[in-house]
Order: C-alpha cells, then sequence, then structure tokens
C-alpha cells in the first residue's frame, strides 16, 4: 500500500514552467520501491534555503513497479523510464540531457536520507571557491556513525598496499591505502581526490568544463572516474560535515555479482589513466588480491577472481 502523497518541498513548488532551477536533484532507481518513500520524504527538508529545484527519478526498468510508486508519492517528481537497466552513470547522463541546475546538480542514491538544509550547505560550499567542484556530505550509517567516504586516487602502491595490508589497515598510511579513515581528517572544508557517490553535489562550471558521465562503467568507480575528472579540469571536492546524508550501503560486501563489479571497474578505471605496463601490473595486483582471499572460501572473491580473469563481468 502506498503512502499518501509527500509534502511538495517549496523551492519545488516555486520553480516555473519552462525556466531553469536553481539546482536539479537526480536519482538513479533500480527496484526501489521499498526504499524510495524515505528518500522523497527528506527532500522539502533538505531543500530549504533553495530558491527553485526541480527533482528527476530516473528509473531503470524496474520490476516492483518504483515509477509508480514514486508518481503516488511524489507527483511534484519528473519521473523517467529509460527503457532498460542502463547502469548508473548512464542513468545519470539521462536525467543530465534533460537539464542541469543553474547553480549545479545534487547526484543522490535512492536509499540516501538527507538532513535539513543540506542541500544549500553543499551549494554554498561550492558558491565560496572557485576550485570546489564537487561538495559531498558527512555519510552515516543507520544509528548516526561517521561512514568514512573520503578516498585518495587509486595508484599502484595503493593497490598493493590494500592486497598485503587488507584495506582498513592500509589506510593508516596515505601511500598505502585509498580509504581516508582518520576522524580528524572529516572537517568543514576538507578536500580528496574522490568521495562515495551516494550524495554529490556538482556545481555548474564543473558539469560545463566536464560535461556528461562515463557510460562504460556499469555501477562502481564512475564517481571516481567523475571526481578525477573534475580534478583534471582544475576543480576539487571539498567535504561538508553540516550537510548529512544517512546511507545504509554495504549491500556490495554480500553481492558476490556486486564485488566482482568492483574489482573489474577498479581495473578499467586504473587503464583508462595509465599505460598498458602499469595497467597490466595494476590488474595483476587486483588479481592476486581476489585471489588469496578467494583461497579462504569467500564467495564475494571467487566471483571476483573469475569475473577478473574473464576480462569482466557476466
Amino acid at each position: 500500500m502506498v503512502s499518501p502523497v509527500l509534502e511538495i518541498p517549496e523551492a519545488v513548488a516555486s520553480a516555473s514552467a519552462g525556466t531553469e532551477p536553481e539546482v536539479v536533484v537526480v536519482a538513479v532507481t533500480y527496484n526501489s520501491a521499498a526504499i524510495v518513500e524515505s528518500f522523497l520524504g527528506s527532500l522539502p527538508a533538505a531543500l530549504k534555503g533553495i530558491d527553485s529545484a526541480r527533482i528527476v527519478v530516473v528509473d531503470n526498468a524496474s520490476a516492483d513497479g518504483t515509477p509508480d510508486v514514486v508518481r503516488a508519492l511524489a507527483p511534484w517528481a519528473v519521473v523517467i523510464d529509460a527503457g532498460a537497466n542502463l547502469g548508473y552513470g548512464a542513468g545519470i547522463n539521462v536525467a543530465l540531457r534533460q537539464g542541469v541546475g543553474a547553480r549545479g546538480v545534487l547526484v543522490l542514491n535512492p536509499d540516501a536520507v538527507l538532513s535539513a538544509g543540506a542541500v544549500r550547505s553543499l551549494l554554498d560550499q561550492v558558491s565560496e571557491r572557485h576550485e570546489f567542484g564537487i561538495a559531498v556530505p558527512r555519510i552515516v550509517d543507520a544509528s548516526g556513525k561517521l561512514k568514512f567516504s573520503l578516498r585518495r586516487e587509486p595508484t599502484l602502491l595503493r593497490a598493493v598496499g590494500e592486497a598485503v595490508l587488507g584495506g582498513h589497515r592500509a589506510a593508516r598510511f596515505p601511500r598505502l591505502g585509498d580509504m581516508i579513515r582518520d576522524p580528524e581528517y572529516y572537517v568543514h572544508g576538507a578536500t580528496a581526490d574522490w568521495a562515495t557517490g551516494a550524495a554529490m553535489f556538482i556545481s555548474r562550471r564543473t558539469l560545463d568544463a566536464v560535461g556528461l558521465w562515463d557510460e562504460g562503467f556499469f555501477l562502481y568507480s564512475e564517481e571516481t572516474d567523475y571526481a578525477l575528472r573534475a580534478r583534471d579540469a582544475g576543480y576539487r571536492l571539498t567535504y561538508v560535515p553540516d550537510a548529512v546524508a544517512s546511507h545504509p550501503g554495504g549491500d556490495m560486501e554480500r553481492s558476490p555479482w556486486l564485488w566482482s563489479l568492483v574489482a573489474v571497474n577498479r581495473t578499467k578505471l586504473y587503464r583508462k589513466r595509465h599505460g598498458p605496463v602499469a595497467s597490466a601490473a595494476f590488474w595483476c595486483v587486483v588479481v592476486a588480491n581476489e585471489a588469496v582471499r578467494a583461497a579462504l572460501g569467500r564467495p564475494t572473491n571467487r566471483a571476483a577472481l573469475r569475473a577478473l580473469l574473464r576480462g569482466g563481468v557476466l
């Protein structure tokens, strides 16, 4: 049973038909009927302080009636049926081709719940300094505990460090780990090479410079690629702790298919940015990492190893 229609955000109500809104909020859904109500319900408060906004939900051929649920709950949202499961980056591009906000676009996972005023805080941060092109919120789990969402650029040495030490231990050494796990780093204005993609505010100037998302990444690594391309264009990713997104996550750690996507796309991203010799070495390290853990009987690592050796994910 679908709940009553949710409150229309003031920013959506104030947007004039045919005019460019200040901000566009984009979410890509896939079988999200059970989680999308909390996401949509958080938007009226999250958009406080935004003059005008458009909410765009792109659905990747859900089998659980997600588009109908969104239309019933939020008739004020624009729902686009992609017609197939295009992947995350391609779904975002469907929305971006319909138009972007005058000040920027907020990309959100449909299971992310934003705090009041979060969008304004993110927008203010990218408006404060020209080099800030992407702003990300503090990500917390269901209990409100900080999730370490900031990351360093993947390198061959970091791949070795994570293979030998494990991701959490390697994170203690900046040259050896991608993840930034020092809680003292998570302060206003901190910067990182990239961040987990549950919530990313991208300024209009960054969108104009970087363009669309790379659709070659079906799922995972597309946010890494976009943040690194933004950095290449001179725009940094910055952290805004007073904007909060509650995001459970963790699906990839339980799903062999999703873990395989993570592993394969890590190598694909590295290959996109480096030469063949370095890319081959990186692939070998990732394969060795998955093989050692697969030998311990972990089904996620076994699936990833098979996918890496095939050169893709089936």
